[in-house]
C-alpha cells in the first residue's frame, strides 16, 4: 500500500505535482457538470441576495411556473432583452423548466429598505396602499393583493410576489406593458390592468411596494378566490 503524505507541505507539494503532470504545464482541475454551476452565469446577474437593483431583479425563490413563463417569454420574443434572449434561444421547454425549479428553490435574502425618497409625498404612499389592497372598482382596476396573495408574496404555480424590489424595476415593467414590449401569453391580465392604470397610479403603486417589508411575505399554495380578470399565465386548473 502506497502511503499518503502527512504534512501540509508534502500535500501541497504532491497536489502540484499532479496538477502539472509530467509536461511540466497546469491542468485545469474539470468543472463539475451540475445545474448549479451551469447556471452560475445567470448569478452574475440576478443574485440570490437581493440588491434592490433596477435592472436585474431577483429571481430566487419566485415561483417556478411564472419563472418558466418569463423564459419562454424572452425566448418566443414577448418580452425584449437581447442578453436573456441570447441566453435562452436554443434551450428545449424541459431544460428552461429545470432551470425555473432550481432558481424557485433558493431562499432569497433581502438588504434593509432604502430611505423613502423626497419626492415620495404622504398622498402618493396612501394612493399607492389603496391600490394594492383595494384597487379602483369605478375603473374596474383589481386590487393587486387579489392576484399576487394576501401578503404579496405570490401564488403558486405561476404569480410572482412584488415585494422586495426597487420602485424604478416596478415601474419599468409596468411601462413595458403599457408600451407593449413586454407581454404575455393570451390574455395578458397585466397589460390590461397596466392599459387602466395612470402614471401617477403606477408610481404611487411603485414606491409603495418598494417600501414594503418583505420578510413576512410567503407564496400562497394557490389563489384565495377567483382571479378578477382571466390570464394566460395561469394555469386554469389552479384556480379555485
Amino acid at each position: 500500500m502506497v502511503s499518503l503524505p502527512t504534512s501540509p507541505a508534502l500535500c501541497r507539494a504532491a497536489l502540484l505535482a499532479i496538477l502539472l503532470g509530467s509536461s511540466g504545464h497546469t491542468v485545469a482541475a474539470p468543472v463539475p457538470d451540475t445545474l448549479a454551476q451551469r447556471l452560475a452565469a445567470c448569478i452574475s446577474c440576478h443574485a440570490r441576495e437581493e440588491k434592490r437593483d433596477a435592472y436585474f431583479p431577483r429571481i430566487a425563490g419566485k415561483p417556478a411556473g411564472y419563472l418558466y413563463n418569463q423564459l419562454l417569454n424572452f425566448r418566443e420574443g414577448r418580452r425584449n432583452y437581447p442578453l436573456m434572449t441570447y441566453m435562452v434561444a436554443h434551450q428545449s421547454d424541459a431544460y428552461l423548466a429545470e432551470m425555473a425549479d432550481y432558481f424557485s428553490r433558493l431562499a432569497p435574502s433581502y438588504p434593509p429598505l432604502a430611505s423613502l425618497p423626497a419626492s415620495a409625498t404622504a398622498a402618493q404612499m396612501e394612493r399607492g396602499q389603496s391600490l394594492v389592497e383595494h384597487g379602483d372598482a369605478a375603473r374596474k382596476i383589481p386590487a393587486c393583493t387579489a392576484c399576487h396573495g394576501a401578503t404579496l408574496g405570490g401564488v403558486q404555480p405561476a404569480i410572482p410576489g412584488l415585494l422586495g424590489l426597487p420602485a424604478d424595476y416596478i415601474n419599468a415593467q409596468f411601462g413595458a406593458w403599457r408600451n407593449h414590449t413586454r407581454r404575455a401569453a393570451a390574455p395578458d391580465c397585466m397589460a390590461e390592468i397596466a392599459g387602466r392604470l395612470s402614471e401617477p397610479d403606477v408610481a404611487a403603486i411603485s414606491q409603495w411596494l418598494s417600501r414594503q417589508p418583505p420578510a413576512a411575505a410567503h407564496v400562497a399554495a394557490r389563489p384565495a378566490r377567483p382571479l378578477p380578470l382571466e390570464c394566460g399565465s395561469m394555469p386554469a386548473a389552479a384556480r379555485p
